[in-house]
């Protein structure tokens, strides 16, 4: 079992997850952070630490969310390993709970 970055993540991109995760299995896009499946061990540290409520366990995760799982996988691939915490975007409030984030996904 993992745990997986949501939608809820893109833009806001909090790093408060990260600097809780004993195995630093957390990845860094543009405007969007990962888990990686392989590295997870379901502890469950982070989940209570997303302001925006983006992380869900696996088996938690929303149906509408379910392409969550494999980009967690395929991005925690190429993206950089994130190991401590950083100052989210200055517009990152702005875009808290905002519906249909996927479309602003930078690879």
């Amino acid at each position: 079992m993992t745990f997986v970055v949501g939608e809820d993540c893109i833009k806001c991109k909090h790093t408060d997850c990260v600097e809780v995760c004993p195995v630093d299995c957390f990845y860094e896009g543009p405007n969007f952070l990962v888990i990686h499946p392989d590295e997870c061990i379901d502890c469950a540290l982070c989940e209570p630490e997303c302001p925006v409520n983006a992380i869900f366990s696996e088996d938690e995760l929303p149906d509408d969310q379910q392409v969550f799982l494999e980009l967690n996988a395929e991005l925690a691939e190429v993206w950089p390993n994130i190991t401590e915490m950083k100052t989210p975007p200055a517009d990152a409030e702005d875009w808290a709970g905002k519906p249909d984030k996927l479309q602003y996904l930078e690879r």
